[in-house]
């Protein structure tokens, strides 16, 4: 039932552009699997094998600190609404934060966002599809404010303060390197 592919075909590309929720995996070699779920205009298809997507500030930093330590990443898409289908990317991720050099041009694929913490750029190495069949309906409701007002609200000090205090480092205590380099 499973099928792969080197690239995202373009019939798999328009199932990705009309999902509204996707989910992102990360491991470092020890402690937890992080599984998250994205939602929101945060992701861009840029070629058959590769995509951004931009990670807004959240809880949370577990894919930058993984992906410090290993350089792997998964993105899952289900179909929830029509055709039933699981779709995974499989690849790596350079992680681009607001100090890079490339991080403002990927940015500007966005709408603007004071709490735009990182962009990870994946680099497609497999494909996979699979049927889906046990997964439920359900029905896109809309999108949620909370994120956008609380950005709004905390203002780039605010927002900046909150990476300093809640940001730097993943659950297992490994950095994430939102402020400074590895190295600094």
């Amino acid at each position: 039932m499973a099928t792969q592919y080197d690239v995202l075909t373009p019939t798999l590309s328009g199932f990705i552009e009309n999902q509204h929720i996707f989910f992102t995996a990360t491991a470092g070699p020890e402690g937890r699997v992080n599984l998250s779920p994205k939602g929101m205009d945060s992701l861009r298809i840029l070629s058959p094998n590769r995509i951004i997507w931009r990670n807004l500030t959240g809880s949370g930093n577990e894919t930058a600190g993984h992906l410090a330590q290993i350089n792997r990443i998964t993105l899952m898409w289900c179909g929830f609404e029509v055709k039933p289908l699981i779709l995974r990317v499989y690849g790596s991720a350079a992680t681009l934060h607001p100090r890079d050099a490339d991080f403002d041009a990927l940015n500007a694929l966005f709408p603007v966002s004071d709490g735009a913490r990182q962009i990870y750029d994946v680099a497609i190495e497999m494909v996979q599809t699979s049927c889906g069949y046990a997964v439920p309906f359900m029905e896109y409701a809309g999108e949620r404010d909370v994120l956008t007002t609380w950005t709004e609200n905390k203002g780039p000090e605010g927002i900046a303060d909150y990476w300093a205090t809640k940001n730097q480092q993943t659950i297992d205590g490994a950095p994430t390197f939102v402020l400074e380099e590895p190295g600094d």
